[in-house]
């Protein structure tokens, strides 16, 4: 297993720990810095995602720099990032910090993206890449997941919702980047209106 599949691994370990962190009646206290309150079980867990975050930067890079690109790698590397977010989308749901309807739409287009990319592959072979919007989209929901999990540290002192903000440039940007891949693969459908 090459550098880049163990740091996707990692990646797909970290994802269980985060949320028994998130969602176990941990009493480990709290710290306060730059403005925010944290549950140290919290904070805890969003280094984990930060972890999870930089490993699915670093997975890439490493895999397309020294071409080390693989089956597993193309299978496992999206599945790891869909399941880190939608964890963490839903534990946020949960803790009532970020409303069921964003998370259900996030979903949405996670599973449904998901869908078409394996309907084109089946169909013609083809590998709908990333465009820049669903770039966009990822790295505005990991923005938004930090800095929920730590109570919009830094931005709290001036009592900025930074997270909020965050969360729902993202949804945008969920929904933008959704619709554009179904526009780009619109074609797969086309025997349905036969």
């Amino acid at each position: 297993m090459n550098l880049p599949n163990k740091l996707t691994v990692v990646r797909l370990i970290i994802i269980p720990f985060f949320l028994l962190l998130m969602v176990l009646p941990l009493s480990w206290g709290s710290v306060t810095f730059w403005g925010a309150t944290i549950p140290v079980a919290q904070l805890i867990a969003a280094i984990l995602f930060i972890a999870a975050t930089i490993t699915d930067n670093l997975d890439g890079r490493i895999a397309r720099k020294d071409h080390l690109v693989t089956n597993f790698g193309k299978f496992t590397d999206p599945l790891a990032d869909k399941l880190l977010v939608m964890t963490a989308f839903i534990v946020l749901t949960g803790s009532q910090v970020v409303p069921a309807w964003v998370t259900a739409i996030i979903i949405w287009r996670e599973l449904s993206v998901t869908g078409l990319r394996l309907l084109l592959v089946e169909q013609d072979g083809v590998v709908l890449a990333a465009k820049m919007p669903g770039k966009i989209k990822t790295t505005t929901q990991f923005i938004a997941i930090i800095f929920l999990l730590l109570n919009n540290v830094i931005f709290a002192i001036w009592n900025i919702p930074f997270g909020q903000i965050m969360l729902y440039i993202c949804l945008f940007f969920t929904i933008y980047s959704g619709v554009d891949y179904f526009i780009q693969g619109r074609g797969v459908f086309s025997d349905g209106f036969k």
